[in-house]
């Protein structure tokens, strides 16, 4: 695993866990005294680490099931015809506590399996490391689908490993994001379908009656918010999103 890959992983982990933040930042080999000098290799480790760290949103984000989570309830507000309701605040909100939900089990190994191993100092960080990138692969290589990550080898007219777990961590990432944005397409292109038949059917009663002039997206989005609260539309479209996951 390249020196980025090592990197990235650490700051996954480290913003999953406050403590194992806490004793990342804490770096071993580092010296304070500015008397005695501080070692140019550590120092370069501390700055890639915090420019990663400015990355980090972006990382937790991608690397987690929040993508999946956060188109689908944007297609479903999209499907309601509600415009800005309910705000991006709360559908934001709403979508990263469901991803902590969802990778609670990876946390809870990350954190048994890693991190309280190496605070009490029983492990080093190279065996942290490895143990990172064991439990976090485990997500993404549940939900990656393997013609993305073929896509990725064909660019680079490379042959891709026969199983999975040979996958490098850079060809891993892209891949699985790539799946969970289609696997959120295809959710949402469902959640769409019974909207659009009430459309349909609202249009067709307009023209019928002579009202071409009045929109039909007016008059079906009482119906709409009727038919989503009769049939408890969130709870089925949580119930929905988790369940593809295999919570």
């Amino acid at each position: 695993m390249n020196c980025l890959g090592r990197t990235i992983l650490l700051v996954i982990a480290s913003l999953m866990s406050t403590s194992a933040f806490a004793q990342a930042t804490n770096l071993p080999g580092v010296s304070v005294n500015f008397g005695q000098g501080v070692n140019l290799v550590d120092t370069i480790e501390v700055l890639l680490l915090f420019t990663v760290l400015t990355m980090a949103p972006a990382i937790i984000i991608l690397c987690t099931s929040f993508t999946r989570i956060v188109v689908v309830l944007s297609f479903m507000r999209q499907a309601l015809g509600t415009q800005n309701m309910p705000p991006n605040q709360l559908l934001i909100g709403f979508a990263l506590f469901l991803s902590m939900f969802v990778m609670m089990p990876t946390g809870k190994s990350i954190y048994e399996n890693t991190m309280k191993p190496y605070m009490a100092k029983q492990i080093d960080g190279t065996k942290a490391l490895e143990g990172l990138e064991k439990d976090l692969r485990g997500f993404m290589e549940k939900h990656v689908r393997k013609a993305d990550i073929g896509m990725f080898y064909d660019v680079t007219n490379t042959a891709a490993p026969a199983d999975i777990k040979a996958v490098p961590i850079h060809y891993l990432i892209p891949s699985f994001i790539i799946s969970e944005l289609k696997t959120a397409f295809q959710i949402g292109f469902l959640l769409y379908i019974p909207f659009i038949v009430l459309d349909m059917v609202v249009a067709s009663v307009l023209m019928a009656m002579g009202m071409m002039m009045l929109p039909p997206m007016l008059v079906s989005m009482p119906f709409k918010l009727l038919l989503f609260v009769l049939v408890d539309g969130w709870q089925l479209v949580t119930g929905a999103i988790l369940r593809s996951f295999n919570v």
